[in-house]
């Protein structure tokens, strides 16, 4: 007898869980549907403020897979419509056709929960007014480039400076925008320690990116024509004639809750090793909507990134479709840029390892992306912090110009491998003077904390 997998949720996770699971099973033995509520699927949401910005020059080049091509391999999606309601006991769900309103329950032997992350929205006065724009899907980053092709002011607000306030920050400048940024935190990339955020923000200043800190957004004004026109503080007043949301996501799990599936401190689901959703045997659920183990603190966490969602969905459609893979868990890896700035981390800030109760030694070092006397040498600064005692790499941060953010992948993997900063030290990578001062930044820092640790 046929079995049919259900999907909720048609982009990285859902959508890599349901192909991968098409190339474990033919269509005679295993029928897969999947719903999404937008009117894409298997699009890369990380691009959009690159789109937006015109780095990519349109929507479509975001589109890894179309739903002709998923149908093309016997996957019936089906757009716009949204799953109401998760019934376990029976083994169904409920979905709405977002066009006509009708409803239909459909039943499953297998379940993917993708619903992913959804943005924070404060039920601020004037969230709702026009010119108020999140960008979490493609439907959002049209929206927005079509209010700023009509708007005929040139200042922009952004609200909130993580990765995608600072992305979109850029995206503004380099299209020409007046750009101020209201920070709740004391120093924009909360992913970071403030010294390191310090960095970021004295670069975006320098773009002539206006900077406000320690700022809580209290309202949006808006005119009479129903249009944002400032954002407010409980200081001031910053005119807008366009106003960007970025401060942040939480797990979308309002049908995971309501179904009475186990949901994590961070708010996400709570899943084994195989994806598999823990006290149910044939529902799992991957991407932004569940919680982690980081490999560092031994804890979980929730971190909305795409490249965990595409492994997960991999992992989730090897499993659903009769096979067996695990995922192992995450150390925090993450990559940004505000025009020729690059940002990275991997592993714990600070805050993070006082937070579990480790031990532990800081450093900060200066260094270029080449060598010193090689053309077009870029500095940049590395933060590193080991475990006391045992010498354990803990984390890395980088903020630099062409040549530092990917310089954390040797973290992340020492930090997979558990590695120690005298073993990082010792490490053998590759130099020339183009590519790399003779010690690479990361080795540098790596020697200066083993010699503040001591000799082992």
């Amino acid at each position: 007898m046929r079995e049919r997998l259900v999907v909720i949720g048609g982009d990285a996770a859902g959508m890599s869980a349901a192909s991968q699971a098409r190339r474990m099973r033919g269509p005679d033995e295993l029928e897969i549907v999947a719903f999404e509520r937008g009117h894409f699927t298997s699009y890369s949401a990380c691009g959009i403020p690159y789109w937006v910005g015109g780095d990519v020059e349109g929507r479509d080049e975001l589109i890894a897979r179309t739903p002709e091509e998923h149908r093309a391999r016997h996957i019936d999606v089906r757009l716009r419509t949204e799953v109401t309601e998760i019934d376990v006991e029976r083994g169904r769900v409920r979905a709405r056709d977002l066009e006509s309103g009708a409803e239909s329950w459909t039943s499953y032997d297998k379940l993917v929960i993708a619903t992913g992350a959804r943005p924070v929205r404060p039920d601020l006065p004037g969230i709702d007014a026009a010119g108020v724009h999140g960008v979490q899907t493609l439907d959002d980053g049209q929206a927005l480039l079509d209010t700023l092709t009509r708007t005929e002011g040139r200042r922009a607000v952004v609200v909130g400076a993580g990765y995608i306030g600072v992305e979109m920050a850029e995206a503004l400048i380099n299209r020409g925008y007046e750009v101020t940024v209201v920070n709740r935190g004391r120093e924009p990339m909360a992913t970071l320690d403030p010294d390191m955020g310090r960095l970021v923000r004295e670069a975006m200043t320098g773009l002539g990116i206006t900077m406000v800190d320690d700022a809580e957004v209290t309202a949006l004004p808006s005119g009479a024509d129903g249009r944002v026109r400032a954002v407010a503080t409980a200081d001031a007043e910053y005119p807008a004639d366009v106003v960007v949301l970025g401060i942040g996501v939480r797990p979308e799990t309002t049908l995971a809750r309501a179904a009475g599936l186990p949901l994590g401190d961070h708010g996400g689901l709570l899943t084994d090793r195989s994806m598999r959703v823990r006290g149910q045997e044939n529902v799992w659920a991957g991407g932004d909507c569940v919680e982690v183990l980081d490999l560092v603190s031994g804890q979980l966490r929730h971190i909305p990134l795409g490249t965990h969602a595409n492994k997960q969905g991999q992992i989730i459609g090897t499993n659903a479709g009769g096979g067996y893979a695990t995922f192992p868990g995450v150390v925090g890896t993450a990559v940004s840029k505000v025009c020729d700035l690059e940002i990275a981390r991997t592993g714990l800030r600070e805050k993070d390892a006082h937070r579990v109760g480790l031990r532990f030694e800081t450093v900060t070092v200066e260094s270029t992306s080449r060598a010193g006397y090689y053309p077009d040498a870029a500095p940049m600064t590395v933060k590193m912090l080991a475990e006391l005692g045992t010498g354990r790499l803990l984390g890395v941060q980088i903020v630099g110009r062409e040549g530092a953010g990917k310089r954390v992948d040797i973290a992340a993997v020492a930090l997979t491998a558990g590695m120690t900063v005298h073993q990082v030290a010792a490490l053998d990578l590759g130099y020339a003077p183009p590519f790399s001062p003779v010690w690479d930044p990361v080795q540098v820092a790596a020697r200066k904390a083993a010699a503040k640790l001591g000799a082992r």
